[in-house]
């Protein structure tokens, strides 16, 4: 079983994709999972969730529940799958019910400003 941990993420951040800024918050968390990189989650209510669209794919995790997923919409392109909410988190999570995560790569960038 790995180690969770969940503090809040210092300073402002913001997800962008396509060029088009998504969300921008000064309350976003910092999940710290070994051995994975730490995922900044950033409150649904500073996303723009128009541009989110739910997906049928959902994964299994033993520590956090069940993910959902979400494909972002562009203007150019879809990016399937590029971010994902737990609706129902395990209680040693349960500060990341309401908040979303990205996929960073190269038409998404999750950043502190």
């Amino acid at each position: 079983m790995s180690q969770i941990t969940i503090r809040k993420a210092p300073g402002k951040w913001v997800v962008r994709a396509g060029g088009a800024v998504l969300g921008e918050t000064a309350d976003a968390l910092e999940l710290t999972e070994s051995p994975y990189p730490p995922v900044i989650y950033f409150p649904r209510k500073d996303i723009a969730m128009a541009f989110l669209d739910a997906t049928a794919h959902s994964t299994q995790c033993p520590e956090k529940g069940t993910a959902s997923y979400y494909s972002i919409v562009t203007k150019s392109q879809t990016l399937e799958n590029a971010a994902w909410s737990y609706e129902d988190p395990k209680d040693d999570v349960k500060r990341i019910k309401d908040y979303l995560a990205f996929h960073p790569g190269d038409d998404v960038v999750v950043e502190q400003v």
